[in-house]
Parts: C-alpha cells; structure tokens; sequence
C-alpha cells in the first residue's frame, strides 16, 4: 500500500479562526508569509502540494478585473513573488478556486445570481482565477458552491438557476481549453447548507448528476469533503467516496473531522468527538478501489489552540501543519494495516466470494443463463453472515488490539 500525497491550502494555514459568535484569535499573516510556512512544511517532507482561493493569494479589484495580467499592479507582483517562493521549494500548486463567498457583491449568489450584472462579474472573477491557476501551474479548478443557494424558497427562479450555473461552469470549462494553461481539470465540491440555508448542489450525487448535463462532462469531477460537508448531510462519507470512484470522477479528496449532523466544524484531522472509524474506512475502501488521487486539507485549527501575537502566529500555524500530516498518516496506516490483515481478509472472502460461477453469470448479462441457474434459496436464507463479528474484528484491529 502506497502512501498519497498531501495538500495543504493557504486558507487552512493562513484562517485567523473567528466564528460566527466571536472574532478572529490569531494575527493574520500575508499571502506571502503563509506561502514561507508552506515552503517549510515542504522543505520538512510533511506536503507536496498547495491550493489556493484567489483571494488567499491576492485581493480582489471589481474595478481592475484584469489586473493579474498588469505587470506594474501589486496583485500581479505579489503572485511573482508567491510562485518564486514556491518554485524553490519544489512545492506545487495543485488546485485553485474562486471565492465567490467573502465579498458582499455575491451575498444572493455568484454563478446563479439572478442579476445578470453580478453573474458577469462571478463569471469575470472566475476567468481571473483560471489565469491565476495557470501561471502558478495549477491543475485543478475548483467550483465550491459558495453562496449559490437560498433561504426562501420562493426567491429563487427555479426555471432558470440550474441554467445559469451550466452556463457558469461550461464557460470555466471553455476559457480553461481557451486558455492551454496547466488548468485541465475542474471539480465541484458539495455542501447541503452554509453560508446559505439551503444550496443547489448538496451532495456528491447532485453534483455527479449536473456534471452529465455539462458541455463536457470529461474536464469535471468531484472532490468529496470528509468528513465535514459529507457528515452535515447525516450521510456516510463512505457512499459518496465510492461511488465517485466508480464513476471515475473523484479527482481528489478533502479531508478533516465534523460531528455529523452540525454546522462546519472544520476540525483538524482526527481531532473531536467523532470520525475516525469512518476516516479510516474511507482510506481502505480507496485502497482496495485502487484509487491513484491526493487528499488535501480542508479545515482550520482548533479556537481554543489560537493565541494572539505574532510568534503565536508562525508556531500554531506550523503545528497544526504538522498534527494533520500525522493525523493523516495514523490514520491511512490503520488502513493499510487492516487490509493486510490475514483474519479479516479470510472472513471477508467468506461474506463476498461465495458461488464464483453465479457471479460470473450474473457479470456476463445473459438472460438465458440466468434463467437456466438454480439458486438455492433455503441454503442461503438458512445462512447467517456474522457481519458485526467482522465489524468488532476490524474494531479490535482499529484500536489496536
């Protein structure tokens, strides 16, 4: 078993942790500060990868919308100085993403607004963000869905919104070709609700099912977070990861803890009241689907670990780095450790390799072979499958026992 490589965005690194109900601890750092600490955590061999929204990496001018691509403006020189940093730090960019959440232009909506004048300036902001993926040399475009929801039903034209964020989506897909930058893939990443009540792609199966009514359904995957936005909808992550390897589109994974059924929590890897059973799980299933992705981090540093100060800012920001890889590195051992177990292996052979010719039936599709098989239904409904004790066998193995 191979371990993945890790991506750790400026956002998580660089998120000065207020909440709704108390302003930020830490001191805010620069875009250029944070690309330093990235830089070390390289240098340490804890990541491989960054991402980035582009406003981690330099504000947004509405009024100078091109201005990455004007030499003499600060955004396009602080982007110099963030790609030279990472350059000699052999740390690539994997991934870029427009916020179209923090300025209060988007408040109803970016992709979806129902003015068209804001749609046009998401849309223009989003065409930035390409430009700025590709002179970083990212990969990957992600669209999060932001404020692209609704709290009252009856304010939204529900003939026209799921139109405007197709047209949305297919021009990002169109000015990235346009482009023939490094930007040559793009995800979705679902969330049910937060910042707005409700969103119009919640889960990993909406956003699937509205990537097939793409223009080019092949430039789109999606990238799963587990176990935050997965865990709020009060369904397992482990559904949506799989089926998103069947269907060849999970490009790469988020990852980081959540109570299910709360609001964001966002908590570092394996740190609260809940997850790690599943995040394990989730890591063998990917391993025995043989899936070749990264993961990245998506989750900020715990409030009550935050001090104010600027030496507080450099060291929790470096730890917390440091406590997710190892998080994440715990965590996909006991995966690979529960794979190569001998005992669970044989006792999951026993529950799923059962009558080989009647699978082989069953693969082929052939209606009159399947017709001429003889199951034998007393002797399998007269057959109990010990389930829960592989359950407490893997459980056993989880803790270590």
């Amino acid at each position: 078993m191979k371990n993945r490589k890790l991506s750790m965005p400026f956002w998580c690194v660089a998120n000065p942790v207020g909440d709704p109900f108390g302003r930020a601890i830490m001191d805010r750092m620069s875009s250029v500060e944070i690309a330093d600490l990235l830089c070390k955590a390289r240098e340490e061999k804890l990541i491989e990868f960054t991402s980035a929204h582009d406003d981690d990496l330099v504000g947004w001018d509405p009024h100078h919308l091109e201005d990455d691509l004007d030499p003499s403006s600060p955004a396009s020189k602080t982007l110099k100085t963030i790609k030279e940093k990472l350059d000699a730090a052999e740390l690539k960019v994997a991934m870029v993403t427009c916020s179209l959440h923090e300025n209060p232009l988007f408040r109803n909506g970016g992709l979806t607004n129902p003015n068209p004048e804001v749609r046009m300036l998401a849309a223009r902001k989003v065409m930035r963000t390409i430009r700025i993926g590709n002179f970083l040399g990212a990969e990957y475009l992600t669209y999060w869905v932001a404020r692209d929801g609704f709290e009252c039903q009856f304010s939204v034209p529900w003939e026209r919104n799921y139109r405007y964020l197709i047209e949305g989506l297919n021009l990002a897909e169109r000015y990235a070709k346009e482009q023939n930058g490094s930007v040559r893939h793009g995800t979705i990443e679902p969330k049910p609700n937060e910042p707005r009540g409700e969103m119009y792609i919640p889960t990993t199966g909406h956003a699937l099912g509205l990537i097939a009514m793409l223009n080019d359904p092949s430039f789109w995957g999606v990238n799963p977070e587990v176990l935050q936005h997965e865990g709020m909808t009060g369904l397992t992550a482990e559904v949506a990861v799989a089926m998103a390897v069947h269907a060849k589109k999970l490009f790469f994974l988020h990852v980081g803890n959540q109570k299910p059924g709360q609001f964001d929590n966002d908590l570092p890897m394996l740190v609260g009241m809940d997850g790690i059973k599943e995040m394990v799980a989730v890591l063998w299933l990917l391993d025995r689907m043989d899936w070749q992705g990264h993961i990245e981090y998506d989750n900020h540093i715990l409030r009550t670990d935050t001090a104010p100060g600027k030496e507080n800012s450099t060291r929790i920001r470096m730890d917390f780095i440091r406590q997710n890889v190892e998080n994440y590195r715990m965590a996909e051992k006991k995966a690979h450790d529960i794979a190569a177990d001998p005992e669970l292996a044989k006792m999951m052979a026993a529950l799923w390799d059962r009558e080989p010719g009647m699978a082989k039936i069953l693969s082929k599709g052939e209606t009159a072979e399947i017709l001429a098989a003889a199951p034998d239904y007393d002797k399998v409904n007269g057959t109990g499958l010990q389930i829960a004790r592989l359950d407490q066998l893997a459980t056993r193995r989880l803790l270590g026992m």
